[in-house]
């Protein structure tokens, strides 16, 4: 592993496992639940070496975030108090697929993972889906429901895996039947936390919260007749052209729990009618040179948090144990290729 790749490794290492000691193996013999979600979505989508298990077709930006007056109140947090100058970002969108040659014209989730430079040079990271919840609870079932994909193939015995699921898990059967239309731009797409942190500020006040990243220019999907005239890498060319216009940005919020809202199941989307609170805003101001060199360098973990924001929610240790189990097995591959 090239040098820069395991101190990037190490420091998320050490960073997320003291914070959400997901590092739990079942027996020395068994594989961790990390390394059985990176092999239950290569058997979803094949094994395609040096590239991410999940959405391995992306296009990475950079720019700035901008706190906003009220973001101090929710967290101590380095990006969120006020600062002399913006925090840089680097933001990478996503196709949220396991094919890295997936056409952007499917019907599919897309994924935004935002990395913010903080002023003492640590980082810190949010990775949000374009879909408000999750198809399960629990990292087990998530393993479990891509298994049950894997398995029912068209030569599948009925009701197949997936059928017999489906049947026992609605919010699974809600989140594969919704619609998930192709956007005009990566740039007009709202994205939403799957889990839930807690937010602490200076005087020690806590609320619990998800995100929520709403773009400045509206949600806008293409009408079905557009679909057809677009190739199947037009987001990442329409992405490159808007944001050489000009910035696109995007207002960052906290959706905030209230008593009785749980907090430990990503499957329950909570009422719009819930309080949010503006925390800044991300500026995205260019594209990087070389997208596909600059992924190979990157890695955006859930759990790599700082001082001011806590995981509340189990999920994130165990989606932060698997994006690790993933780079290490990318970069062993690209390794071996040199």
């Amino acid at each position: 592993m090239p040098k820069a790749l395991a101190a990037m490794a190490a420091l998320t290492v050490s960073l997320v496992v003291p914070v959400l000691g997901f590092a739990q193996e079942t027996a020395a013999s068994q594989k961790s639940l990390a390394e059985q979600l990176v092999d239950a979505f290569t058997a979803v989508f094949g094994a395609h070496p040096g590239m991410r298990a999940n959405h391995p077709k992306g296009v990475v930006l950079e720019g700035t975030f901008t706190p906003s007056a009220s973001a101090a109140s929710v967290s101590k947090a380095a990006h969120l108090k006020k600062q002399k100058k913006p925090v840089p970002v680097t933001v990478r969108f996503s196709a949220g697929s396991g094919l890295p040659s997936v056409p952007d014209t499917n019907d599919m989730p897309r994924g935004m993972a935002v990395k913010f430079s903080l002023p003492d040079g640590s980082k810190t990271d949010m990775v949000v889906l374009s879909y408000n919840g999750f198809p399960v609870a629990t990292a087990e079932e998530f393993r479990d429901f891509l298994l049950a994909i894997a398995s029912s193939g068209p030569d599948a015995s009925k009701p197949t895996a997936i059928e017999t699921f489906l049947s026992t898990h609605p919010a699974a059967k809600t989140f594969v039947e919704t619609p998930k239309p192709p956007p005009v731009s990566y740039g007009t797409v709202a994205y939403f936390g799957i889990n839930t942190f807690k937010f602490t500020n200076a005087k020690g006040a806590t609320i619990l919260g998800r995100y929520q990243l709403q773009p400045l220019a509206g949600a806008q999907y293409l009408a079905k007749e557009q679909v057809s005239d677009k190739g199947p890498d037009y987001l990442t060319a329409e992405i490159h052209d808007r944001v050489h216009r000009g910035p696109i940005t995007f207002k960052l919020l906290v959706q905030v729990a209230e008593a009785g809202d749980k907090i430990d199941d990503p499957t329950i989307a909570w009422p719009d009618t819930r309080k949010t609170i503006e925390l800044g805003t991300i500026a995205i101001t260019k594209a990087v040179a070389d997208s596909q060199a600059a992924e190979k360098k990157l890695l955006f973990v859930p759990g790599a948090l700082t001082p001011g924001i806590e995981a509340a929610d189990p999920m994130i240790a165990a989606r932060s144990a698997a994006y690790i189990v993933s780079l290490s097995r990318r970069v062993q591959t690209n390794d071996k290729a040199k």
